[in-house]
């Protein structure tokens, strides 16, 4: 262990974080929160801004006024100034630069003719990690933060086993058979095939095993979470990250024009961008980029992809098996002794938080990530305790007027069914009903009031559980906490070092996943959606 100096800045942090929590919660804030329309983020401000700011005044304190004995103790305290400082970026990033950010590609998009931050990926995620690496490089980490940045890593493995919650038996249950042999074949080949050209190119161990993850499963996550298993490096997980985000962007564009050059169906196109693109965001892009009138294609993409994310626990199992043979005997283990030695927590309490997801803990298990579909009146109608006011978001009368004016637009008679039965009963009455008014949106074919009495009647039958919503938004800044502190620590001298190995098997292997997926979704995916 390395152990820091006594510092004041634990406790100068802690007062500014808790100063700005102040400051918003008093409306001091509130021209930048409206300029940034960042009003959405005002509780977690105030929430995280007066507790994390709390303990950091606590330790600030106690560092201040009493010595210090090296020991786990004192360890662990002096790292409390470094994560405040990771905090105090991770702000700044995620409710000043994201959306300020957005804003730019929206008013850039006219002329430039696409939305540069939506196409090149820059979320508060991205640009964490871009803030860490410009931090370590340009300026440089204070003495008194190091340990802190090296603890930074623990976000990611918390977040991991949090991850663990937003699936359910009943997705996989839902899932095509096709869906699990096809990603099933594809992952594992692509892993094994990015292990190979790694030995054969003598990139080290650590190297070969993240870059196997990141582009065999879905991506950055997979990477994070395989990263521990290999003893991967920061300057290794950049690479992969690197490779990835760059493929992906490329496939964001190329796979909508080669699929509508090919002549390929929703399903088709869906199954092919859900198997064959490397990172989980950009497979939504394609898919909207495919058939951006509609969702069926993204409801086959989003399919296939969460079938490769749950994955995810096999192939770290495989790597922690395979490395240990390589990087410790070279010779025939133990797999029980593997398992208990080597696989690594945060994976096991994944797996435990996605059981205890899939038997309803959380939230009900009817759909995706913890969002249910409840039609029901006492959904939909409900009066407030406090002033009895109450809301009522079925299907107004005049709202339905206006929806039958128009019904002679529409064309598909499935949407004209859907329309109708909605006018006739004030709501969506099943899933297939409300996706089908999603459908009639996404077309464009009505008018934009119309369109959002539809979108008004979409959402509301749709409710995330509570538990859920909860857990998305710590899994969100843990990855962002986790990922701006990883950034700190990839120096680019360390990456000159690290030669281009990495993006070469990359464009391989990614090649060969995009091409091979391709194929053999043009010869037996038929089926239309």
């Amino acid at each position: 262990m390395i152990y820091t100096k006594k510092t004041p800045w634990t406790l100068v942090l802690g007062i500014i974080m808790v100063a700005y929590a102040y400051m918003v919660q008093a409306g001091i804030m509130e021209p930048l929160i409206k300029y940034l329309h960042t009003s959405k983020l005002v509780g977690e401000m105030v929430m995280l801004g007066y507790v994390c700011g709390g303990i950091a005044i606590v330790v600030g304190l106690l560092q201040a006024f009493t010595t210090p004995k090296q020991g786990n103790f004192d360890y662990y305290l002096s790292a409390v100034g470094g994560l405040a400082f990771i905090l105090v970026i991770a702000f700044i990033v995620k409710w000043g630069l994201d959306p300020q950010m957005g804003a730019w590609g929206k008013a850039a998009a006219p002329t430039l003719g696409f939305n540069f931050a939506s196409v090149m990926n820059l979320n508060y995620v991205v640009m964490g990690i871009v803030a860490g690496i410009i931090v370590v490089n340009v300026f440089k980490i204070p003495e008194w933060a190091e340990n802190g940045v090296r603890m930074s890593r623990l976000g990611l493995k918390t977040g991991v086993i949090l991850l663990g919650v937003l699936y359910s038996w009943e997705e996989l249950r839902n899932l095509a058979g096709l869906s699990v042999v096809l990603i099933g074949f594809f992952v594992l080949g692509s892993v094994g095939l990015t292990l190979w050209m790694g030995a054969r190119r003598n990139i080290p161990n650590s190297m070969g095993g993240v870059l196997s993850a990141g582009l065999g499963v879905c991506g950055v996550s997979a990477a994070v979470a395989a990263a521990p298993v290999v003893q991967a490096k920061s300057t290794e997980i950049a690479y992969t990250i690197g490779t990835i985000l760059l493929w992906g962007v490329m496939c964001m564009f190329l796979f909508p024009i080669v699929g509508k050059q090919l002549g390929m169906n929703y399903t088709q196109f869906g199954a092919w961008a859900g198997t064959g693109i490397l990172n989980s965001a950009q497979v939504a892009g394609a898919a909207l980029a495919f058939q951006p009138t509609g969702i069926e294609t993204l409801k086959v993409a989003e399919i296939f992809n969460i079938t490769r994310i749950l994955f995810l626990p096999i192939i770290v199992l495989w790597l922690a098996v395979w490395y240990v043979k390589r990087e410790v005997t070279g010779e025939r283990v133990n797999l029980g002794q593997v398992i208990f030695a080597k696989f690594p927590l945060f994976v096991l309490g994944f797996i435990l938080m996605f059981l205890l997801g899939s038997s309803g803990v959380f939230s009900p298990a009817q759909h995706y990530v913890g969002k249910y579909f409840d039609n029901s009146d006492k959904a939909l109608v409900k009066t407030d305790k406090a002033t009895g006011k109450v809301t009522d978001k079925r299907l107004k009368d005049a709202d339905a007027e206006k929806l039958q004016a128009e019904a002679g637009k529409l064309q598909r008679e499935d949407q004209k069914a859907a329309l109708a039965r909605l006018i006739a009963e004030k709501k969506a009455m099943s899933p297939d009903h409300s996706t089908t008014l999603r459908g009639i949106i996404n077309s464009k074919v009505l008018s934009k009031e119309a369109s959002d009495i539809l979108k008004k009647q979409h959402e509301a039958v749709y409710h995330t559980a509570k538990k859920i919503a909860m857990f998305r938004d710590i899994i969100a800044w843990l990855f962002t906490f986790g990922l701006t502190g990883l950034g700190m620590q990839i120096t680019m001298a360390s990456i000159k070092q690290a030669g281009g190995q990495p993006l070469v098997i990359g464009s391989v292997v990614g090649t060969v996943k995009a091409v091979g997926s391709l194929i053999v979704v043009m010869l037996f995916v038929t089926e239309i959606v």
